[in-house]
């Protein structure tokens, strides 16, 4: 596993538990509002945390921490993941895994060996609007699709959230978004923060409030457990 980065604690990143959070490298989508960007841009260059290191520390935190998650960059690029995964569960570690769905095969592997508890996926924006959103001039999304479809018809605990930005996002895509995961089980809209590691966020602004709202109103005849992060309302 290329983990870069572990937040040693952290009681936001798996909802109802104190989890560490591991940072893979590399992704295949170039998102200019990522907030990764060192793990994106720079991942060949960072010094690797050896994974032993990683294990050891949390074999040392059994019983003060309930959870891993593992986020990156993109951690379904990484051939070794399962075989992590499955040493956490021999710990006793929760498992939640962030991903953007472009490795469906990965996804069900993990799932129907038990290796994950819960999974996270970003979708972007509709289908038809993904290039653009994720830094491409063209985009094949059949394996985004085979991932929304594979959470959709299988007992499996997830979330899809999108990161909603201004320049990006609008009722139309909303409404498209929410008939493109019609009937998930929860979707969350989170609010973009502009910082110093994203890719390149200088042109991009976050939706305003009243505008969430409405999105919630058109979202919910599709999903009607849509719900929203780090907006005040």
């Amino acid at each position: 596993m290329r983990i870069l980065g572990m937040e040693k604690m952290s009681l936001v990143d798996y909802d109802g538990y104190v989890s560490a959070t591991v940072f893979t490298g590399g992704c295949n989508f170039l998102c200019p509002f990522c907030h990764n960007s060192p793990l994106v841009i720079n991942h060949k260059t960072i010094e690797q945390l050896p994974t032993d290191n990683v294990i050891n520390y949390l074999k040392k935190r059994q019983g003060i921490l309930d959870a891993v998650c593992i986020s990156g960059g993109e951690p379904t690029l990484q051939s070794d993941l399962a075989s992590f995964m499955e040493q956490l569960k021999n710990l006793g570690y929760k498992i939640k895994l962030d991903t953007n769905g472009t490795n469906p095969e990965m996804i069900k592997h993990v799932h129907q060996n038990g290796l994950c508890d819960y999974f996270a996926m970003d979708i972007k924006n509709n289908l038809n609007d993904y290039a653009k959103i994720i830094g491409f001039d063209k985009f094949d999304t059949k394996n985004v699709q085979k991932s929304i479809e594979y959470f959709l018809s299988n007992d499996i605990d997830y979330e899809f959230r999108t990161t909603l930005i201004k320049e990006f996002h609008d009722k139309e895509n909303m409404k498209n978004i929410a008939k493109e995961i019609s009937g998930a089980k929860k979707y969350f809209l989170q609010k973009f923060k502009n910082g110093e590691n994203c890719i390149d966020a200088s042109l991009l602004n976050p939706i305003d409030n009243s505008t969430v709202l409405e999105f919630v109103e058109i979202i919910t005849p599709y999903v009607p457990n849509v719900k929203t992060r780090g907006y005040d309302l």
